[in-house]
C-alpha cells in the first residue's frame, strides 16, 4: 500500500494479535492464502441505551495500513520468538496491502449492523489487518459519539476538549480529533493540533495560581503575558473575590473566567449578575469539573458560554469501546466464484454477502431506515443516499481522507448527517436505535 501524503509514523504491522499471524502461517500452509475476500467491520448493537453512533478513526485507520509492513525489527522479533515459520516470515517481509477499503466517511451516523468498513483483498492481506482495525475503531468511534451527544446537548454553545490527563498520551490525541470531528470546537492536546491541523486552547490551571504569593499576583502575570482577552481561573480561593480583582486587573476587556467546582449552575447564575454589575457584560463564562453530557444539559438555563470536557469524553462517556466486529462475509471457491460466508453461532450470528448501504429518507430529507443489501445495490427511490465510500483502490489511498482535509472533511459530514437524523437523536433518555438497520436480500 502505498501513499503520497508523506507521514512520518512507526510501522503500525505488530500493533496485532499473535493469532493473527498463526492464521496466515496456516493459511499458507492450505494455500487459502491468496483467496479474494471480503471482510467487514459492524457493531451488532449500541452501547445500552444510545440511539445512534458516530463512525470516526478511518483516516486514522489508512495513515496506519500505509505503515503497515515488516522491517528487519520486527521479522528479526518473529523469527527468535518462533511466533511464524520461515514460509510466513519471507510472506511478510513483502507484505503491503493491494486491495480496496470501502465505508461510512467520518462523522457520519451508523447503526446496529451498518456496514462501517468493508476490506476487499485476499485472505492473508485482510486477516492480518483485524486487530489494527479494530483497535482504531473501536476507540475513535466510542469518542465521537460520546462527543456527538455532548454537542446535541451543548446546543451553540461551543465545548472544549480537554481530556488528555485521563488517558494514554496516543489515545488522548486521537481522542481529540475524534471529538474535532463530533463538533468539538478546540483542544487543548498540542501533538493533536500538530498532527491534525486542530485549534488548540489553554490558559492556566490552580498550580499557577499557588505558585504566586496572591492571587492578584497571578492574575497580573497572566494578562500581562496574554493580554485582558485572556481567561482566568476564579475558583482557587473565593470566587467572588477573585472576579472582583480580575476585572479590578483587566478592566471590560476581560475575555472569560473559568469555573471548575462546585454548584456549576447557581455558580454562573451569580457570576454572570457579578459581571454584568462590574461592567463586564461581555466578558464570558466558561465551566470545566467533569462535565458529561447529562451535566451539560443541566447548565442549559445557566448563563455558560463554553465548555470544557475531559474524563467523561475520553472514556466514551460509560461506553469506551463500540463493540465493533471484523467478520470475514465473502471468499472466493476454489473455482473462482465468490461465495457467501458466516459465523453461525446463535448469540453472535452475523449475515454472509458483501454489503452495500443505503439511507432512506422521506420527502421532508429525514432518514427514516438503514438499508443493506447483500450482494447488491438497494434501489434508491430518488432521493435516498448511499453510504459507502471507497477510501482505498488497489493499495492507494485516495485523496481528501486523511490528515487535516480528512478531519474537517469529517466534521462537515457529522453536521449534515445529524440534521438529517429524526429528532429523537437529541434526546439524552435511553431508547432504542434512531432509525431500523433492514437486510435487503437478492
Amino acid at each position: 500500500m502505498s501513499t503520497s501524503a508523506g507521514w512520518d509514523r512507526p510501522r503500525t504491522s505488530l500493533y496485532t494479535d499473535h493469532y493473527e499471524l498463526t492464521m496466515l502461517q496456516g493459511a499458507l500452509q492450505s494455500g487459502a492464502a491468496h483467496r479474494k475476500s471480503v471482510f467487514e467491520a459492524f457493531a451488532r448493537r449500541l452501547p445500552d441505551g444510545r440511539r445512534y453512533g458516530i463512525v470516526a478513526g478511518t483516516g486514522r485507520l489508512l495513515e496506519g495500513i500505509a505503515n503497515f509492513s515488516f522491517g528487519e525489527p520486527e521479522l528479526d522479533y518473529l523469527r527468535r520468538t518462533k511466533v511464524v515459520n520461515d514460509q510466513t516470515l519471507e510472506y511478510l517481509a513483502g507484505y503491503s496491502f493491494s486491495g480496496d477499503i470501502w465505508g461510512y466517511p467520518e462523522g457520519e451516523a451508523y447503526f446496529p449492523n451498518s456496514p462501517v468498513l468493508i476490506v476487499e483483498s485476499t485472505f492473508a492481506e485482510a486477516c492480518i489487518l483485524e486487530t489494527y482495525l479494530l483497535s482504531v475503531l473501536n476507540h475513535d468511534c466510542a469518542i465521537a459519539s460520546a462527543a456527538s451527544r455532548m454537542i446535541s446537548a451543548a446546543g451553540a454553545r461551543p465545548c472544549i476538549e480537554m481530556g488528555s490527563r485521563r488517558t494514554h498520551e496516543e489515545a488522548a490525541a486521537a481522542a481529540a480529533r475524534a471529538a474535532v470531528i463530533a463538533g468539538f470546537d478546540s483542544t487543548s492536546n498540542l501533538e493533536a493540533g500538530l498532527r491534525y491541523g486542530l485549534k488548540t486552547v489553554g490558559t492556566a490551571a490552580h498550580s499557577f495560581t499557588l505558585l504566586h504569593d496572591t492571587e492578584r499576583e497571578a492574575f497580573e502575570a497572566q494578562i500581562a503575558a496574554f493580554g485582558p482577552e485572556t481567561s482566568l481561573l476564579v475558583d482557587t480561593y473565593d470566587v467572588e473575590a477573585a472576579v472582583r480583582t480580575a476585572v479590578d486587573l483587566a478592566g471590560d476587556r476581560l475575555g472569560a473566567v473559568r469555573l471548575d467546582s462546585g454548584d456549576l449552575v447557581a455558580q454562573a447564575q451569580w457570576v454572570r449578575q457579578l459581571l454584568d454589575e462590574l461592567g463586564n457584560d461581555h466578558t464570558k463564562i466558561v465551566v470545566t469539573s467533569d462535565l458529561d453530557e447529562f451535566a451539560i444539559a443541566a447548565l442549559q438555563s445557566a448563563p455558560v458560554d463554553s465548555y470544557g470536557v475531559g474524563t467523561s469524553l475520553v472514556t466514551g462517556s460509560g461506553a469506551p469501546t463500540a463493540s465493533m466486529v471484523y467478520k470475514l462475509v465473502s471468499r472466493t471457491d476454489d473455482a473462482g466464484d465468490f461465495i457467501s460466508v458466516a459465523k453461525a453461532a446463535k448469540n453472535k450470528a452475523s449475515k454472509g454477502g458483501r454489503k452495500y448501504a443505503l439511507r432512506k429518507l422521506n420527502e421532508r430529507g429525514t432518514a427514516t431506515q438503514e438499508i443493506v443489501g447483500v450482494g447488491h445495490h438497494p434501489e434508491d427511490d430518488g432521493n435516498d443516499r448511499p453510504l459507502l465510500q471507497q477510501f482505498v483502490k488497489n493499495g492507494e489511498i485516495l485523496p481528501g481522507w486523511t490528515g487535516p482535509e480528512g478531519v474537517q472533511r469529517a466534521r462537515r459530514r457529522h453536521a449534515e448527517t445529524m440534521k438529517e437524523l429524526p429528532a429523537v437523536v437529541n434526546r439524552l433518555q435511553r431508547g432504542e436505535a434512531a432509525i431500523p438497520t433492514i437486510y435487503e436480500e437478492d
